[in-house]
């Protein structure tokens, strides 16, 4: 079961950093990430998103290739290149993997200017390594899926000094 987390921080920067963090993460296999999105309220008031996948361009891609493979059918492998390609990118800006962006927007407008949000969906536990790694990142909770218990553990994990070892 998938586990949602949001957290916010006070500057524009610091949520994509996590994020960096969480990526790192996962490739380290401590999490297993579905979405991570990092939502930007700007000094004027506009909420900015900053997908983890960039479907436009994957879109463009996969269209570009069928359009160009069915383009060879009717001996014009560049209308269809074209075409498929203009095709695929409309329908990956369209489409939305991972957590809802107009959830995250409606989260979003009720911050204040100059601040940032993540929101990060895990396919897997939040465990010890993964809290340590998240010791002293800040920000403050404000939604999540996690048992209660769990939780807290992250809450500590945030707002706990992390202590370097030399």
């Amino acid at each position: 079961m998938s586990k949602l987390i949001v957290v916010s921080y006070d500057d524009e920067f610091k949520a994509e950093q996590v994020r960096l963090d969480f990526i790192k993460m996962q490739k380290s296999y401590l999490v297993e990430l579905e979405d991570a999105v990092v939502a930007v309220k700007k000094q004027d008031g506009k909420v900015k998103l900053r997908q983890m996948h960039n479907l436009t361009a994957y879109g463009a891609l996969g269209g570009g290739f069928w359009g160009m493979l069915i383009g060879m059918i009717f001996m014009n492998p560049l209308l269809g290149f074209v075409v498929g390609g203009s095709a695929g990118a409309v329908s990956g800006a369209l489409s939305d993997i991972g957590i809802d962006d107009n959830f995250i927007k409606q989260i979003a407008e009720k911050f204040k200017p100059g601040t940032s949000a993540l929101f990060v969906l895990l396919s897997s536990e939040l465990n010890d390594k993964a809290l340590e790694e998240l010791k002293g990142t800040g920000g403050t909770i404000i939604q999540t899926s996690l048992t209660n218990e769990d939780e807290e553990k992250l809450r500590k994990a945030l707002a706990e000094a992390k202590v370097e070892v030399k």
